[in-house]
């Protein structure tokens, strides 16, 4: 008789009598935040929520500055375009990052470059990074990815010695500390989202964060339709100023709603204690999973401070599982916890939804640009590794729970491997 799930034994967690914790979370105290906004008739951009939610998060993040706009892919444009970056520019990206990182430098008409991650942490390689530097680069975009945040010593290190701009991709990374410092502190510039799976969320949503009062001018008029910021705004700060008085900056509507703001407000007020909980329980199962055959924790860096966890990752090796593929394990993983597992992403040169190469319309500037912007041109091996033999990456409602949960992944993955002869 089978004892594995994926084959019809009993799983090792019951989801219909022991649920994981649900996403999003909100309570009453959303809901008088939304009435109070339906009944202000106040319920587009630069609101009372809105104003209150940035100043929260600007002193959450530890700036001068925050910015609220429409997602976290538009944040990484604006950002790109306040440094001055465009046609004929160069910005090194990482290979395995949510397509929307290179597809921001292909919108501002600017070349993507990929280059390769570290292994044990599937961040940013900085030794990469350096190597890939060129007379027309302008800027790099560290991403700190699910449970892991990039060597942030070592970029600002190169970024100073080539003086590059460095936007920081904070996606996933909302709270998380390198010596210190809160992510989206570091770089010239933060780039956060607030999608409905990230650590805060409206539904849909993105954030700036800068203590450079001159890009702050131009990010918040880019973010709405080229209106310079109000003077008030940014008085107490001592902005700078880009331009002459009344001028103006060609842009477009990136902007959020105060329904959206009143949810962030809410949801700032969380996250302090869920990632305190996420950062527990990841520290714990971690220190299981390192004693399993097969098994390898991310790499946590003593730099890091603080942890955040967008998703939790681990590194599986097939040879102490009879060569079993990794995407089975991951469904038997699946079936024995009732919980979605999933790859990392996919490699952005062999990527479904990075294909800049569809669209001759928009980015066939040149023949010489059209092979720049081809992503199979990079070689990124690490990121094909990770990507097709080593992730196995949770969505972070699963270390929401208590220690008894963190029991039952180790529980599920020693089930695996010691019955794996049933999955060959």
């Amino acid at each position: 008789m089978s004892k594995l799930a994926m084959n019809g034994g009993k799983p090792v967690r019951e989801v219909k009598t022991n649920p994981w914790p649900k996403w999003p979370v909100w309570d009453k105290n959303d809901e008088k935040s939304l009435l109070d906004v339906l009944h202000s008739g106040v319920w587009s951009y630069n609101g009372p929520k809105e104003a209150k939610f940035n100043k929260a998060f600007a002193e959450f993040i530890g700036t001068d500055y925050a910015i609220s706009v429409a997602n976290g892919t538009v944040t990484l444009q604006l950002a790109l375009e306040a440094c001055g970056i465009g046609l004929g520019d160069e910005v090194i990206v990482p290979g395995l990052t949510w397509q929307a990182t290179a597809a921001s430098v292909l919108d501002i008409n600017a070349v993507p470059v990929l280059v390769d991650v570290c292994e044990d942490t599937w961040c940013i390689d900085p030794a990469a990074v350096e190597k890939a530097i060129r007379p027309r680069t302008k800027a790099v975009i560290p991403v700190h990815l699910y449970g892991c945040m990039a060597d942030m010593d070592a970029i600002l290190a190169i970024a100073r010695k080539h003086k590059l701009r460095v936007i920081e991709d904070c996606a996933h990374k909302h709270g998380g500390e390198w010596k210190g410092k809160k992510a989206g502190s570091i770089g010239d510039i933060g780039s956060f989202s607030f999608q409905l799976s990230k650590l805060i969320t409206p539904g849909e949503g993105g954030a700036l964060t800068t203590s450079d009062g001159q890009l702050y001018e131009k990010l918040d008029a880019l973010r709405n339709c080229g209106r310079r910021p109000e003077k008030e705004a940014c008085a107490d700060k001592g902005a700078g100023v880009y331009g002459s008085e009344g001028d103006f900056i060609q842009s477009g509507n990136y902007r959020i709603t105060d329904f959206q703001a009143a949810l962030l407000i809410e949801a700032l007020k969380r996250l302090p204690e869920q990632n305190q909980i996420r950062h527990e329980n990841a520290t714990y199962v971690n220190s299981l999973l390192s004693e399993l055959p097969g098994i390898q924790p991310m790499q946590r860096d003593e730099r890091e401070t603080m942890g955040a966890y967008y998703n939790f990752s681990f590194r599986y090796n097939k040879t102490e599982f009879k060569n079993l593929d990794v995407a089975m394990f991951r469904k038997a993983l699946e079936k024995e916890l009732g919980c979605p597992i999933e790859p990392s992403y996919e490699p952005l040169n062999a990527c479904s939804l990075y294909t800049p190469h569809t669209k001759p319309w928009r980015h066939k500037l040149s023949e010489e640009h059209w092979n720049q912007i081809d992503p199979t041109r990079f070689d990124l091996p690490v990121c094909h590794r990770i990507f097709s033999e080593e992730s196995v990456c949770f969505h972070h409602t699963v270390l929401m729970g208590v220690k008894a949960d963190m029991d039952l992944m180790v529980k599920a993955i020693e089930k695996i491997h010691d019955n794996v002869d049933e999955l060959l």
